[in-house]
């Protein structure tokens, strides 16, 4: 689903780890389960989730960046294509 996001909207990005190659970060972002998703280092679950409340995840993580005074266009303000 992350990378859907990201093709279908150049201000996401999306990357896979492969967490037995880099330990540290597995410790960093205490992984215990796959797949672990971190968004902006500040919304972060782990499991498949459904589509919509994947996006609602992103949408909360966006709202966050914005109250810490990151920029960025909020998705909800975006057009749909």
């Amino acid at each position: 689903m992350a990378h859907k996001l990201a093709i279908i909207n150049e201000h996401v990005t999306a990357d896979v780890i492969e967490i037995t190659e880099f330990p540290e970060m597995a410790q960093r972002y205490q992984v215990y389960g796959v797949p672990k998703i971190v968004i902006n280092d500040q919304v972060e679950f782990e499991g498949a989730l459904p589509e919509p409340r994947f996006v609602r995840e992103v949408l909360r993580a966006v709202q966050n960046a914005g109250e810490t005074g990151d920029e960025g266009e909020p998705l909800e303000a975006q057009s749909d294509e």
